[in-house]
């Protein structure tokens, strides 16, 4: 049986959850950041659900190959699916998962989901997979950033219909993260801006590969910027649907990760050479203007 949340830790349990903690810290500092405003109970089920996420994501990032990379992934997506049954499984990620997963009703297909969307990653290791276009793209990005909200959601507790949201902000965050990461996935071969949409810039990708920043890159990055903007708009009204004691810690999530599209934007779109970061004095300035939205919304329009 999964563990009630607010029960009393096994010393085995304390210890998968502190792990669980530990690859969250190395990960992400701005999740981690975030999830240190849940209740404890909330911010271990984060963590777990997190360490599968990063897991799953390394299985073909950290891999010496693409051959080793499909292998793993493979054993990985059957290792989940017996997980999530009931099944006995050695590896501890999937052990605290798959608890995690019972015990919030996480359904099923978000996590194999999660799955996919690292194969789509792997298909531009092995065959030099491009989008053509944000509809593909969009894909991508539910499959590897939507499903982890979705399963937040789950895991938060929530009222009425916060899906659509919750994917929206999902998207608005990858779409952040490949435009933070545009020269660091050149050096792994991988192009995630929509091939068409370099073409209206008046760019092209062999430019890309070259790493060069001129008139047409800023003009091709300032409409994948302002579409991220629309995301984190639109994702907005479903955080007053979560859980209370959720709301602010994916508020402070979402606002920090537009901080990264605003350290984007004053670079110049310098993303070849330099990762965009928020210091740690800037999130706990957002954290502390987070805790003053709901009564300055009522005065004033906010922007992301």
């Amino acid at each position: 049986m999964p563990e009630r949340a607010g029960g009393a830790l096994s010393a085995r349990e304390a210890e998968l959850h502190a792990a669980a903690a530990r690859a969250t810290a190395a990960g992400s500092k701005s999740f981690y950041h975030a999830a240190r405003f849940f209740p404890p109970e909330i911010e271990r089920a984060a963590h777990g659900v997190y360490w599968f996420c990063r897991t799953t994501d390394d299985l073909v990032d950290e891999a010496p190959d693409p051959a080793t990379a499909a292998r793993r992934l493979d054993e990985w997506d059957a290792a989940l699916r017996s997980a999530l049954k009931g099944g006995a499984v050695e590896d501890p990620v999937l052990r605290l998962f798959a608890r995690v997963a019972a015990e919030y009703g996480i359904p099923h297909e978000y996590p194999l989901e999660l799955v996919e969307g690292m194969r789509m990653d792997l298909a531009m290791d092995l065959r030099g997979l491009r989008y053509r276009n944000f509809d593909e793209l969009r894909v991508f990005c539910y499959r590897v950033a939507s499903v982890v909200g979705l399963m937040m959601m789950h895991v938060i507790g929530f009222r009425g219909e916060p899906r659509r949201h919750a994917i929206d902000l999902g998207i608005a965050l990858q779409l952040t993260n490949i435009l933070r990461d545009v020269g660091e996935d050149l050096g792994r071969g991988r192009v995630y801006l929509p091939l068409e949409e370099i073409e209206a810039a008046g760019y092209t990708e062999t430019q890309l590969m070259a790493r060069v920043r001129n008139g047409n890159f800023i003009r091709l990055m300032e409409f994948q910027a302002a579409r991220a903007r629309q995301y984190y708009t639109s994702a907005e009204p479903g955080i007053a649907l979560l859980d209370k004691r959720g709301r602010f810690a994916v508020e402070v999530a979402a606002r920090v990760y537009a901080g990264i599209l605003r350290q984007i934007e004053k670079s110049g779109y310098d993303v070849f050479e330099r990762r965009a970061v928020v210091p740690a004095a800037q999130k706990y300035w957002i954290t502390a203007r987070a805790l003053a939205l709901p009564a300055v919304r009522r005065y004033l329009p906010l922007s992301w």
